[in-house]
């Protein structure tokens, strides 16, 4: 397994639209392991999109079972291909981004969301997600398209901050 590079704002890369996965094999299999290895080396982070390495494919890793403070999960989850299904509530909150390391930004999601999505076997799941969860799970597929949080604060006068310390 190795840690792959992290492509940082403002790369154009980052704006690049994934495509779908079609193979589901060994070697999609050996980038999960990487792709999860540099998730977990990276300080705080819950998830991770296959474009912030590079890799313009819809694949996400969220897990949100680390956190400081629990909060309802589903452990880790393999992403692949996601496609929200479903939105209920809306609701502002901070979040940070290991491909915008110098900022936090108030950004407004769902609270819940219904998914369609494949695991690494390219067996269909279906998952219904809340909270904080479905807030990560948003922002990583929103790397899927192109999209950084920065791209949805309201005003990037009152809703972005600087990062103090990196948890």
């Amino acid at each position: 397994m190795a840690i792959l590079e992290i492509l940082t704002y403002p790369d154009a890369r980052l704006k690049q639209e994934s495509q779908p996965v079609e193979n589901f094999d060994d070697e999609l299999r050996a980038f999960l392991a990487d792709l999860e290895q540099t998730m977990l080396a990276g300080p705080g982070g819950v998830g991770i999109a296959a474009p912030q390495v590079g890799r313009f494919q819809r694949i996400v890793i969220v897990d949100c079972s680390r956190t400081r403070k629990p909060v309802p999960n589903h452990g880790r989850l393999f992403i692949i291909n996601p496609e929200i299904t479903a939105w209920e509530g809306m609701a502002s909150g901070r979040e940070g981004c290991m491909s915008v390391p110098d900022y936090t930004g108030n950004v407004i999601r769902a609270e819940k969301i219904s998914l369609h999505y494949y695991d690494p076997q390219g067996t269909p799941q279906q998952l219904d997600a809340e909270g904080y969860e479905a807030r990560a799970i948003q922002h990583e597929i929103d790397h899927l398209d192109g999209l950084l949080f920065l791209d949805r604060l309201v005003s990037r006068r009152n809703d972005l901050f600087r990062r103090k310390v990196y948890q």
